[in-house]
């Protein structure tokens, strides 16, 4: 699909082969992977309309979604989010699979999420998936998961330890993720933001207003005691939509 590159410079580009060649992977620091986060927002600043994003959501804004995700070693998403958008199979397009398995990857990211409660949305279909892969950090035991029949594995924390922080680097030492995708919800995006454990924000600007309503912006919870500083690498546009990518400093 073709975006209208806007900065750096002026240029047609297809999604795809740009989201492949910026190698994001190679970024990746020794101790934990390199975390990018992707959001969609109406022009008003809400994150969702009804509860969910997919009324701010077009084809462009899903090709982007999808190229972030075949290019992710790992997917990480709040429970809350994961229960509400119905989380299924992290790659359901078989020729985006096969890409991957050429390129020496596995078909599809892993999945992950943290749970301090030990509360897992096993009914979603994403953990009625034999395919899927994943990963619950969580500091309480979970009997539920073993009668998933997706592939899931428990990782425990200790209680004290800073969750998100211990999750990305096991992720990193024992399962070898070098690129770590969040899909939020605003209030896991903005714990990581906390703990300045965010790299990169790509952010869809949908040209909807939603007009007042509950929903969310992209992050929630504590205000950051200095503002996060966010440096534009690029944008891109498809049918009025904005496509931004913010370095975060």
């Amino acid at each position: 699909m073709d975006f209208r590159q806007l900065l750096p410079g002026p240029a047609t580009v297809e999604i795809g082969e740009l989201l492949g060649s910026i190698s994001l992977a190679d970024r990746a620091p020794a101790e934990r992977p390199h975390a990018i986060a992707n959001f969609i927002a109406s022009v008003d600043g809400r994150a969702t309309i009804g509860g969910r994003s997919g009324a701010l959501s077009d084809d462009g804004d899903r090709a982007m979604f999808h190229g972030l995700r075949e290019q992710a070693d790992a997917v990480l998403a709040g429970t809350s989010t994961l229960r509400t958008e119905r989380y299924g199979r992290m790659i359901s397009n078989a020729e985006a699979r096969e890409r991957r398995v050429a390129r020496g990857r596995s078909p599809e990211p892993l999945a992950c999420m943290v749970t301090r409660s030990g509360e897992v949305p096993t009914e979603i279909p994403l953990f009625a998936e034999p395919e899927a892969r994943i990963v619950v950090f969580s500091a309480s035991a979970i009997d539920s998961l073993s009668r998933c029949a997706a592939h899931v594995e428990l990782i425990r924390l200790e209680a004290a330890e800073p969750a998100l922080r211990a999750a990305l680097a096991r992720l990193r030492s024992d399962y070898g993720v070098r690129l770590l995708l969040c899909e939020g919800g605003p209030t896991l995006f903005g714990a990581l933001l906390q703990e300045r454990l965010v790299d990169e924000l790509f952010l869809t600007v949908a040209p909807k207003l939603a007009g007042g309503g509950r929903g969310p912006a992209i992050s929630r919870g504590p205000e950051l005691a200095n503002p996060c500083p966010a440096a534009l690498e690029s944008l891109l546009e498809r049918n009025g939509s904005l496509y931004l990518r913010y370095r975060l400093q």
